[in-house]
């Protein structure tokens, strides 16, 4: 057994866990099947790992430059409790249950890729860190209920592959109103907001025009440039946070915020005001690789993809990482992460004055990580159906859910439930919760009732999948009719080029003819 465990934890740790190499592999494993030279072969393979590198590279200035402001916002409001970070729950996790989520994530994986060739649920998940997240977090419930190693691994794989499989179809309308076509799915657990945004923007924002068709006055045109936007709102953000801080910790505590993200403690207010000015900047900065990133891998992916989709499961749409929604609606990236912030912060507050007290949950502080990336998607599905409003509205109600949801998970991760930090993105919030009361039933009675939770989620997947998804429902119909018409002709001639691509690219499960394309696809 110890060669074998040894070979699971190198494959998960070292390859299925790692994006770039999982992508990459995949891009190969496409163009072998297009029949592509040797050269392109390997060419294409290295560019979509470059292209997943350069959004890592991206991901991780966005987190050293939150670091400092996040210590503000803490050192501003005083507030103390469990900070969502779903490397460092599942990096506390390996330590003891390793050997398990490596055979789960294997056995989870292996059978999703069955159930996408043998149902309508063709989606593939290629983000293969939420794929190790999410085998973390069962194989944390259900050992923490006291099941066996064996019980663990099978039930835990079956529902792994489940959840691969459903929920990119789950949110698939909304990907199709943003993307245009069928060539992508999002393959990202914070599916639940997703749906969520997409779904309060068709109730609030009928005749709310997009993020992305803002007026701005001739002399403030340079912000439709979203690298610049992103960069001067960041910059007032850090400011306004840094000069709250220094008023309320004082010049000592405060000068050592800029610390937090490996960078060096102030000296003085003028040079604390500029390492504001400059985290601000460098956070556009941030932006500007992973979108750079997003276009680079979709450009290799999903061509090489045709070839998966015809040799190994016909009709598969690759279901890829939350950013690859970002250039669709690169100003409602920043509304939906700040929104979410916001919805984190007022959650907060309910969570210490009622919430708290009465039901004895953890506070959960707003992590501007999760907010940044789950809000900006919901960002961008709250804009796809209900514009700018449900931009706003959208993200906000995911911020709500990412700070409710983890502090229920936390009921039932046993002794984990006691750490700082827990999982912070929706899905894990609320599956995770499921399944570990289901499996508090006891070793017979919780493996039938946690596989009836699969079944229910396979089941109503499958569902949308044939309803809704395969039928053609534009979740933003009703709202494309309320709507005035195109202010000018060059905004028309860009919604009818968009329209026309969106017909030509209808391809894979699903695809019925009809034009999705409402957001103009990014250049490139």
């Amino acid at each position: 057994m110890g060669p074998l465990i040894s070979t699971a934890e190198f494959l998960v740790n070292e390859i299925l866990s790692q994006p770039p190499y999982l992508i990459g592999l995949i891009t190969a494993v496409g163009l072998i099947a297009l029949r592509k030279p040797a050269g392109q072969v390997v060419g294409g393979a290295i560019k979509a790992t470059l292209g997943f590198l350069l959004i890592n590279a991206g991901a991780g200035l966005v987190v050293d430059s939150l670091a400092p402001l996040g210590e503000m916002i803490q050192g501003s409001t005083g507030a103390h409790g469990v900070i969502p970070t779903n490397e460092a729950i599942v990096g506390i996790a390996q330590e003891q249950f390793g050997a398990r989520v490596a055979w789960l994530m294997i056995i989870g994986f292996a059978l999703s890729l069955l159930l996408a060739r043998c149902t309508p649920l063709r989606y593939v998940f290629l983000t293969g860190h939420h794929i190790l997240f999410m085998a973390t977090l069962l194989t944390m419930v259900l050992a923490s209920a006291g099941l066996s190693s064996v019980v663990v691994v099978l039930v835990g794989g079956v529902l792994l592959a489940v959840l691969l499989v459903s929920m990119p179809a789950f949110a698939h309308p909304w990907t199709k109103r943003i993307t245009g076509n069928n060539s992508i799915a999002i393959g990202h657990f914070g599916t639940a907001g997703y749906v969520t945004a997409g779904a309060a923007g068709q109730l609030v924002g009928r005749r709310s025009r997009s993020t992305e068709e803002m007026n701005l006055p001739e002399g403030l045109r340079f912000l439709r440039d979203s690298m610049v936007a992103t960069a001067l709102s960041m910059l007032v953000i850090y400011v306004v946070m840094a000069l709250v801080h220094l008023a309320g910790a004082g010049r000592r505590t405060a000068f050592k915020a800029f610390a937090a993200g490996g960078g060096e403690a102030a000296t003085d207010v003028g040079g604390y005001v500029m390492s504001a000015v400059m985290q601000g900047l460098q956070f556009g900065i941030a932006v500007a690789v992973i979108l750079f990133g997003v276009r680079t891998i979709l450009g290799e992916l999903v061509p090489a993809f045709q070839g998966i989709a015809a040799k190994v499961v016909p009709g598969a749409v690759p279901s890829l990482d939350a950013p690859m929604v970002f250039p669709y609606a690169q100003n409602a990236v920043l509304v939906g992460f700040l929104a979410s912030f916001t919805g984190g912060l007022a959650s907060l507050g309910l969570l210490t004055a009622v919430f708290g007290p009465a039901f004895g949950l953890a506070l959960v502080l707003p992590g501007l990580v999760p907010h940044f990336f789950t809000g900006g998607a919901a960002g961008v599905y709250g804009n796809a159906t209900g514009g700018r409003r449900g931009a706003v509205v959208g993200a906000f109600l995911n911020g709500v859910l990412i700070t409710f949801l983890p502090a229920l998970l936390l009921k039932v991760l046993g002794a984990f439930g006691s750490e700082n930090t827990t999982f912070g993105d929706a899905d894990f919030g609320w599956f995770g919760t499921l399944v570990g009361n289901a499996a508090k039933a006891g070793p017979v009675g919780g493996v039938v009732l946690m596989l009836l939770t699969g079944a229910v989620v396979l089941g109503g997947a499958v569902l949308v999948q044939k309803r809704v998804v395969e039928r053609g429902w534009d979740p933003g119909a009703r709202r494309d009719a309320l709507l005035p018409p195109q202010r000018d002709a060059a905004d028309a001639s860009r919604a009818a080029g968009a329209a026309a691509k969106s017909v030509a690219g209808q391809g894979g499960s699903g695809g019925s003819g009809t034009g999705y394309a409402k957001i103009a696809p990014p250049r490139g």
